[in-house]
């Protein structure tokens, strides 16, 4: 497998961005949805929600393109690259997910 120069496309950067970008947009709603036992609450903050979706896309994308890399040359397999990639796009989602809870339940 030889993997693509430095800047270029990479599936682990692809499935980071996926997975930080869909988990985004929903990620600062979770909590007060939790809580509250009401969907509705997932898309009470739109515009809050857009300004995640867009911080979790790119800094998935990036996080994704490192960890994927790193596990794509460790195991020598694009499946691991992938995987990478969707841990990567993960981080961001989890830490905005947190400041929800954070801000919902610090009272």
């Amino acid at each position: 497998m030889r993997p693509p120069p430095e800047g270029k496309s990479q599936l682990g950067g692809l499935s980071g961005l996926i997975v930080g970008a869909i988990g985004g947009l929903f990620a600062l709603g979770l909590a007060p949805s939790i809580l509250e036992r009401n969907p509705a609450f997932l898309f009470a903050t739109p515009m809050l929600s857009l300004l995640s979706w867009v911080v979790s896309g790119f800094s998935g994308w990036y996080l994704g393109g490192v960890l994927g890399r790193l596990l794509g040359k460790l195991f020598k397999s694009l499946k691991a690259e992938a995987v990478g990639g969707v841990f990567g796009g993960l981080i961001p989602v989890l830490a905005i997910v947190w400041l929800g809870w954070y801000m919902v339940t610090r009272h």
